[in-house]
């Protein structure tokens, strides 16, 4: 990845995750640390969503470039994505091309709804909890990862490894998950008294971390929203800072749980780092967009001009 000869600046490890994007340097803006994968999935997401045309392996190559991704790594992250049927490799004339297949246009569709969904509209609270139980055998390691992971990216933690939580009724979204995953031993339970010996399911969630965390993203990210209202941001950066922008802001929701404005501290800095994030991306927006058409123009002149940007606006609408 690129660095600009600095390490990342470490950020507080929230417990019970295990793949989390780093903060960039403050001076680079590169996701430092950031799968190739991820970054090709999130430039995809944010300049071809909604698009079936494939795009020369060339060009996809050349995008990733921008990011310090080396051309091995950068084919080997294309190759992974079509073998996990996220990516379909097409002819054009004597080049490979790719485009979203099915599956991976569906998976930019529910990841874009919920990044930015995450924090939008907060919905008041009745004082019930979600709780779901659940055991899986150890020689079934995936599934439980496979779990574990889903239920966070809903808003759950865990109070015990197979009792999990979250505030509010979400009894219908964990009944989806259980069934998708063919899970019909675990328990599901809507209520009131749902927490741990404590009383207070709350206090499963680090709350000083995630604060931190919201407030390394303000620190970090507040240079970039000054200097792109002052026009002092190339095309070059914008693409670049865009992009690692929503890689990090697309890590809080597999974080924050939304914990109800009554269990949170005073000045809880979340609302500020959304409202950082909404200004900044769609501020670099245009910027960001003409450097990715100048990058696919290189390979595919005809297919430059298919690239656009949304706002945060509109990526709620086209969700």
């Amino acid at each position: 990845m690129v660095s600009s000869g600095e390490p990342a600046r470490q950020v507080p490890t929230i417990p019970g995750v295990s793949e989390v994007t780093a903060i960039p340097d403050a001076t680079s803006g590169a996701a430092v640390g950031t799968r190739p994968q991820h970054l090709l999935l999130t430039l995809l997401g944010d300049f071809w969503y909604h698009r079936s045309e494939s795009l020369p392996s060339t060009a996809l190559v050349r995008l990733l470039a921008e990011f310090g991704v080396t051309e091995p790594n950068a084919r080997a992250a294309i190759s992974r994505l079509a073998r996990k049927d996220l990516l379909v490799a097409t002819r054009q004339g004597r080049r490979t091309a790719y485009a979203l297949s099915e599956t991976g246009h569906a998976t930019l569709v529910e990841g874009t709804r919920r990044i930015f969904r995450f924090g939008n509209d907060p919905q008041p609270w009745d004082g019930r909890w979600t709780m779901v139980a659940f055991s899986v055998p150890e020689e079934n390691r995936p599934l439980r990862s496979t779990l574990r992971t889903r239920l966070r990216w809903l808003g759950f933690t865990a109070l015990f490894d197979g009792v999990w939580t979250a505030p509010g009724d979400h009894s219908a979204e964990a009944g989806a998950l259980l069934a998708e995953l063919s899970l019909t031993t675990a328990t599901i339970v809507v209520g009131t008294a749902c927490g741990p010996a404590e009383g207070d399911p709350a206090r499963a969630w680090d709350l000083q971390g995630l604060s931190d965390r919201y407030t390394a993203f303000l620190a970090d990210f507040g240079d970039i929203a000054e200097r792109v209202h002052a026009g002092e941001v190339s095309d070059t950066e914008a693409l670049v800072r865009r992009t690692t922008l929503i890689d990090v802001w697309r890590t809080f929701p597999a974080l924050d749980p939304e914990l109800p404005v009554e269990l949170l501290p005073a000045d809880w800095p979340a609302r500020r780092a959304r409202e950082l994030f909404t200004d900044v991306y769609d501020a670099l927006g245009p910027r960001a967009t003409r450097r990715f058409r100048e990058l696919v123009a290189v390979d595919d002149p005809a297919a430059a001009p298919l690239a656009r940007h949304h706002t945060s606006t509109e990526a709620l609408s086209e969700a």
